[in-house]
């Protein structure tokens, strides 16, 4: 689990610092009220001092990331500081360092960030209107972006740079490809009838209580502040819903679809310029009686285009020089041009399709221009007031009466739920998460939850059932069962490692098997991804040391059923690369990205001796 962890903690530093820390925090407008707070320092990395309030942000959204994954909390708490650390460390060397990144590689990314763009495309007014919700301004989130565009570089170079030998990649394959031959035996689960003495079921009860517990659950009471509702609540003048339409009237229109043909009559070395204008008024003449597409394929220097008649494809603004431009956009469909100059000579153009633009009357489009200018009001309103819930419910932790009363919400209560499963509200993971986490069972309110882009929650707990252990009584029959099962699987256990001892002894499998009515299986060659065996054999087969002359590889392998298999492993054979070159490719760029990702965090441990860490308890 905790390499699962690391695992994912080792993306590209602009995207994990800036994006999942800076921004979604950034437009929660939590800054507003944390930055300005005195708060004593609970981890230091150099002179950097990080509160509390900077831990437990890191965390919220470090677990986002593991929403989908049953990781301890205490685990992904640790994994969360650890990786705060390490980032500063990584930031501190590279600004000392003195390494740079240019002002086109910072205004690419932002300008590739979702955060500020409108249908697929960077729009600075949603950039600064995002940044001005925060209090920043673009100097400093450029900063940022600098800072985490560095780290990244930084951490490339190492992971990069990375390499793996022939040698090493064969001994991979020799150990990836080997095969393994074995004689097994498995010893089934025979069900235990015989009820146990009042006595065991005590013991059994008493030792495994936690076993036998009532689910925890909670019931909550929350504010939600929903886009969708807020635009219920606005309705625009018709005067405003106008001007919305003729604001944004390419919003509602098809452009002109134009497409068109050429043939180039070229300037060269060969060719002056009065020649080739000479081509091509002889060639306009042909063109009052001939096809344009034959002409094209006989005389066009554009060799490319020639072979389909002379076909550019849909003409686009801004792609050719002026006069082209200018030409093709005055032709009717069908009609061919005079000589046009340009700077490769002259072109004769047509036009061979032409769908006129056509924009939508403002009556067929109102109700949708009603909802768009809804969804505009609805979002500014939404955003500040995001900003006054997360504020309000932080300043008065213990109750969301005023919080309810100041913004004029409505507050809402759900049933009693568990960990994971609820209903309502409580189906969301991200609900049950924070219900359920420290700070909320204390009784303060929960940090701001997103449930999409419309959706913003604050919770408090309404009631507390902690789990309890169920009586004796009403458990016991399942104790019963529980009792059973376990010596079931115990005389298992005993009849196989009688057989393996019976192995030690110089008996054959076969006779041991014979002995106790149970068949021997054989497996010549098995490969690591083979089918024959279950998966946890298969591993087991893999794991287990090699045989030599002298001492013979025996081990039982256990099912989670409980059966029990008994394995004499006799031979091992080295493997190969087998000539795939696939293969090999891959193989080469999983080590090669490994042994970066090792020297990486080698570097960060080297960073960590230099620079001073403490973390307070």
């Amino acid at each position: 689990m905790l390499t699962k962890i690391r695992e994912k903690t080792q993306g590209t530093f602009a995207w994990g610092i800036l994006v999942l820390i800076c921004v979604p925090f950034a437009l929660m407008g939590l800054n507003n009220y944390t930055d300005n707070m005195q708060e004593d320092s609970v981890v230091s990395v150099g002179e950097k001092e990080f509160s509390q309030n900077d831990v437990n942000q890191a965390y919220t959204q470090f677990k986002q990331q593991y929403a989908k994954m049953q990781v301890p909390e205490a685990i992904l708490k640790r994994q969360a500081i650890e990786k705060l650390i390490s980032d500063e460390l990584l930031l501190q060397h590279v600004t000392a360092e003195k390494l740079t990144i240019t002002d086109e590689a910072a205004r690419k990314f932002i300008a590739s960030l979702q955060y500020f763009q409108k249908e697929g495309a960077f729009d600075k007014k949603q950039y600064e209107s995002l940044l001005g919700a925060q209090g920043m301004n673009s100097a400093q989130f450029v900063s940022r972006v600098r800072k985490a565009l560095l780290m990244e570089q930084f951490q490339k170079a190492i992971v990069e740079s990375s390499f793996v030998s022939e040698k090493e990649i064969q001994q991979f394959f020799k150990i990836q490809n080997q095969t393994r031959s074995l004689a097994y035996t498995t010893v089934k689960v025979k069900a235990v009838t015989e009820k146990p003495a009042a006595e065991k079921i005590a013991a059994y009860y008493s030792e495994h209580e936690q076993d036998y517990q009532t689910p925890e659950k909670v019931s909550i009471e929350y504010l939600e502040l929903s886009l969708s509702q807020l635009m219920q609540d606005i309705q625009p003048s018709d005067e405003k819903v106008q001007a919305y339409y003729d604001e944004n009237t390419p919003l509602y229109s098809k452009k002109e679809r134009r497409k068109i043909s050429h043939i180039l009559f070229a300037k060269t070395k060969e060719v002056s310029l009065e020649q080739a204008l000479a081509k091509a008024t002889a060639a306009r003449l042909r063109l009052d009686k001939e096809a344009f597409s034959g002409i094209a394929e006989e005389l066009s220097d554009d060799s490319l285009t020639a072979k389909t008649g002379g076909d550019l494809g849909l003409f686009e603004v801004g792609v050719m020089e002026a006069d082209f431009e200018a030409a093709a956009s005055k032709l009717k469909l069908g009609e061919i041009s005079q000589p046009v100059k340009s700077a490769f000579g002259y072109h004769l153009i047509t036009v061979t399709e032409l769908v006129p633009g056509v924009t939508k009357s403002f009556a067929s489009v109102k109700e949708e221009a009603k909802k768009a200018v809804q969804r505009v009001e609805a979002e500014t309103v939404f955003y500040e007031l995001s900003e006054s819930l997360a504020e309000l419910s932080f300043e008065n932790s213990d109750t969301l009466q005023i919080v309810a009363e100041t913004l004029d919400m409505s507050i809402q209560q759900t049933e009693l739920f568990e960990r994971h499963t609820g209903k309502g509200i409580a189906q969301e993971e991200k609900i049950r998460t924070l219900a359920f986490s420290e700070s909320v069972l204390q009784g303060n309110n929960s940090e701001p939850a997103e449930l999409g882009d419309d959706r913003f929650v604050v919770l408090r707990v309404l009631e507390h059932q902690p789990a309890e252990t169920e009586p004796l009584e009403k458990v016991q029959a399942r104790i019963i069962v529980a009792i059973q099962a376990d010596q079931a699987k115990a005389q298992t256990l005993l009849v196989a490692e009688d057989i393996k001892k019976g192995l030690l002894a110089g008996k054959t499998l076969d006779t041991l098997a014979k002995a106790q009515g149970l068949s021997v299986q054989k497996v010549e060659n098995l490969k690591r991804d083979s089918k024959d065996l279950s998966w946890e054999l298969n591993q087991a087969v893999f794991k287990a040391a090699k045989p030599t002359s002298e001492t013979p590889s025996l081990f039982i392998s256990a099912s989670a059923n409980g059966e029990q298999t008994v394995v004499n492993l006799y031979s091992v054979q080295e493997g190969s690369i087998q000539g795939d070159p696939e293969k090999e490719k891959l193989a080469k760029m999983n080590i090669t990205n490994a042994l970066g990702k090792a020297d990486y965090s080698a570097v960060v441990d080297g960073l960590r001796t230099q620079i001073p860490v403490s973390i307070k308890q």
